[in-house]
């Protein structure tokens, strides 16, 4: 007995020694993948919010009006809808890290096609492929966070997303002073795309380790099996999830375009201040993701889903009431702490609560539905502030997070438990 104990006993000394001798290789090739992975979302933002800052100055160099922003805007939006619904099948077939790379690559090529464009209808068919690439990128690297990292780096990721949308217009602006400056702008931030393409390309063995790793880590070991988008509507509370972004974007993208001058018309602001306080609304978006990627591990997503959407309620409260205007000012601060939670953590339980077969279908149509009421919500805001006034726009706002609120108590507790689709999980990084 004690011989047979001694040599169990080498024999579980020498497993951990071999573990620890190749955990630590893996442990770094996990944090060059992330930062990677953070490095494709700050390129994410870096397109979001230039197109309106340079339009006063693209359209007179093109020879465009000022509304076709609009439209451009549009077809982006949609080429970020159809991909995100087609995320699942493509990812499936030729992995996460290729398609992010490929799609990175086509959001480079359209902006180095922006720089060069002369028309509005080339700009227009650029658009297309800028569309596809971000929403692409979007859908992917969120399954793929939510199924290999922890609920901190779900969060850091978002944050990392306002980080490149904040600095987009600030390189854009440095250029602006210049005659047809955004055009050197433009090819700025495509050389920034095109070497990111490149570490994209160099890491595609990573992406192929770490999808091995999850396999391994299969209890059954058998082939993971892509769920469809028809599939994935069936399955209990998807519903719910779709309603909850859907609420979400449709608040946080109308709370972003009309605050100022909802500040401006009703409440007697100065546009540069209403446009200081708007600043202020998506500062707290990206420090609130910062502080969530801090507390996540300790508080739980879900408290910080609930706890964003109760702080969303009282800053909305506090716009619409009628008290001193330096706290209406402070509430839009207030909204965009109670937004950093929300979108990032709901990403990151998808797995948790619908299965880890089907995350990537439901992310992707979560995806597809956010943007959809991102863009159709606010332009709608605008006609109901056209038709009536700018007062009515706290209460819509009101209605939107009272909204997502029901959906956000309808998703709690609902497990993978609930359905008969796979609920293997990876080990969180």
């Amino acid at each position: 007995i004690h011989s047979s104990s001694k040599h169990s006993l080498i024999g579980n000394r020498s497993h951990r020694v071999q573990k620890n001798n190749t955990a630590v290789p893996e442990v770094i090739t996990n944090m060059i993948l992330l930062t990677i992975i953070y490095l494709a979302f700050i390129s994410l933002g870096l397109p979001d919010a230039i197109l309106g800052a340079v339009w006063p100055n693209m359209s007179q160099d093109i020879g465009a009006s000022l509304e076709y922003a609009g439209a451009i805007s549009v077809v982006i939006n949609a080429g970020t809808v159809i991909s995100s619904l087609l995320a699942a099948r493509l990812i499936h077939r030729f992995g996460t890290g290729k398609v992010v790379a490929i799609s990175v690559l086509l959001t480079a090529c359209a902006l180095l096609g922006f720089a060069w464009a002369n028309y509005l209808l080339v700009m227009a068919l650029l658009a297309v492929p800028l569309g596809l690439g971000a929403g692409a990128v979007d859908a992917a690297l969120n399954n793929f966070v939510a199924l290999h990292y922890k609920s901190s780096h779900m969060n850091y990721l978002h944050s990392f997303w306002g980080v490149g949308a904040t600095a987009g217009p600030f390189i854009m602006a440095s250029f602006l002073l210049n005659s047809e400056g955004w055009r050197d702008g433009y090819l700025v931030l495509a050389s920034l795309q095109f070497l990111l393409v490149v570490a994209l390309f160099l890491s595609l063995p990573l992406w192929k380790k770490a999808v091995q790793t999850q396999s391994a880590n299969q209890e059954n070991g058998s082939e993971t099996k892509m769920v469809s988008n028809r599939d994935a509507l069936k399955i209990k509370g998807m519903k719910y999830q779709l309603f909850l972004f859907w609420f979400y974007c449709s608040l946080e993208a109308g709370t972003g375009l009309w605050a100022a001058s909802y500040l401006t018309s009703e409440k007697g602001v100065i546009a540069s201040a209403a446009a200081f306080w708007t600043a202020m609304y998506y500062f707290g978006i990206t420090a609130g993701r910062f502080l969530c990627g801090i507390i996540s591990e300790r508080i739980g997503e879900a408290r910080l889903v609930h706890g964003g959407v109760i702080m969303i309620l009282l800053g909305v409260a506090c716009l619409l009431a009628p008290i001193p205007l330096m706290f209406n000012q402070l509430s839009l601060v207030l909204i965009g702490l109670g937004c950093a939670p929300v979108y990032p953590n709901t990403l990151h339980l998808t797995p948790a609560r619908f299965g880890k077969n089907a995350s990537q279908t439901i992310i992707g149509l979560s995806m597809a539905t956010a943007y959809v009421g991102t863009t159709l919500v606010p332009p709608f805001i605008g006609v109901l502030v056209g038709v009536f006034s700018f007062s009515v726009f706290p209460v819509i706002l009101l209605m939107l997070s009272m909204g997502l609120l029901v959906m956000a108590m309808r998703l709690q507790g609902h497990k993978c438990a609930n359905h008969p689709l796979s609920c293997q999980t990876t080990e969180a990084i």
